[in-house]
């Protein structure tokens, strides 16, 4: 059963938060106009922009939504999951800036000693440090059981080496945190546990990772001789694999990624409509029957998209933990991400696969045309549409493992 309505407490729960952000919201942060493609993505930060989201983030500190899940002894607002779900809803429709803390303080929260709350969960909220996982490595991706980079035990302190690879951020983050194997001799998923520890370490190498699309936002990251304290293991020596699985009682319902779906291909829309208008012949919009059918196709599907993630919270909200139903709308987003793409370069027609965003002919400043490429690795993070699949075949269908 999927909630659709809301309830009269989450009914002013919602009203409260359009409120605040139509109060609070600098202007330096409102998203413009969005017919020419721009719409505030992909540009640079200006130091205005910066200032305001400084002060965004201020005010959301003080409202406890920057970590809405959060205990409020550790700055966190204790929302139940159907208010984090109608934050972040609301959020993604107005298109404010949602800042937030990583998962990695979840795990802490979950399996954190107090002194490691104290040290690590406050300079999350403030926004002093910026976290990067260091989970694949290049021979165990989606076996990230097989990981291989060690450390040793040295007195009171680990030496790590090895390396991870498609670290995400890893070259702005200045902390880290790490599946490492600290006993070579146990089962594959016994014999590891879950370190944090800062990127200033000395013997950590970053190198950037340049993907289809000009982007360098992942990396390889190598560690020769890293000493990192035993104190700053999360959980049991050992047992890390089990603490690396923790995921807190607070929303995953992709409902940001489903309403940002819905909202690209408006902004797609109005653009082409547009188009049509001054007769520029740039788009293919209304000499492809195909082409609008496919668009057409697109918008059902981010009804369906948003359909998902209303199951998951709908689910979580009445007490049950989403399985398979997290792996149906992993899968189907990411592969939808993928469906937009591919369905706008075709509606732009002859200029569609440019991709210089100042170009005379670059249709929405090259955005799609970006995004086409850039999406190939989202049905990759976060676990492969084959995992997703499997999870959804043996777990929901009960079919045999293979």
């Amino acid at each position: 059963m999927v909630d659709f309505a809301d309830t009269p407490e989450q009914a002013a729960f919602r009203t409260e938060v359009k409120t605040f952000l139509e109060d609070n919201l600098p202007e330096a942060l409102k998203i413009r106009d969005d017919s020419d493609g721009r719409g505030g993505f992909g540009e640079d930060i200006s130091a205005d922009r910066a200032a305001a989201l400084k002060e965004w983030r201020g005010k959301l500190i003080d409202k406890r939504w920057i970590a809405p899940a959060w205990p409020k002894e550790y700055g966190g607002g204790e929302l139940t999951t159907m208010e984090q779900f109608i934050l972040n809803e609301t959020f993604a429709e107005t298109r404010s800036p949602r800042a937030g803390v990583p998962d990695v303080g979840s795990t802490i929260m979950v399996h954190g000693t107090d002194e490691q709350k104290k040290e690590f969960l406050p300079p999350m909220v403030a926004g002093d440090t910026r976290w990067c996982q260091g989970y694949s490595e290049p021979g165990s991706g989606s076996d990230l059981a097989a990981l291989q980079t060690r450390a040793g035990r040295d007195g009171d302190d680990f030496i790590i080496n090895g390396q991870k690879i498609w670290t995400s951020g890893a070259h702005t983050a200045n902390m880290i945190f790490a599946l490492v194997r600290t006993d070579p001799d146990a089962p594959k998923h016994r014999g590891i546990s879950y370190l944090l520890f800062s990127m200033e370490t000395p013997g950590i190498t970053v190198r950037p990772l340049e993907q289809m699309h000009g982007g360098r936002g992942f990396n390889e990251v190598f560690f020769e001789d890293v000493r990192v304290p035993v104190k700053n293991v999360v959980g049991e020596i050992n047992r890390g694999w089990y603490v690396g699985a923790t995921h807190l009682d607070f929303e995953r319902s992709s409902i940001g990624m489903a309403v940002g779906q819905e909202q690209m291909l408006g902004a797609l829309r109005d653009y082409l409509v547009g188009e049509e208008e001054a007769d520029s012949g740039k788009s293919s919009m209304s000499t492809n029957d195909q082409a609008r059918a496919d668009f057409a196709d697109r918008y059902i599907e981010a009804n369906v998209a948003k359909t998902l993630s209303q199951r998951v919270i709908s689910m979580q909200s009445r007490g049950q933990i989403p399985n398979y139903e997290a792996s149906m709308t992993k899968v189907f987003s990411t592969e939808f991400n993928q469906r937009i793409a591919r369905t706008s370069t075709k509606l732009l027609g002859k200029y569609g696969d440019i991709r210089d965003r100042d170009g005379d002919y670059s249709q929405m400043r090259g955005r799609w045309a970006t995004s086409y490429v850039s999406s190939v690795s989202s049905t990759l993070a976060g676990g492969t549409s084959e995992v997703q699949r499997n999870v959804i075949a043996t777990r929901g269908l009960g079919l045999p493992r293979g």
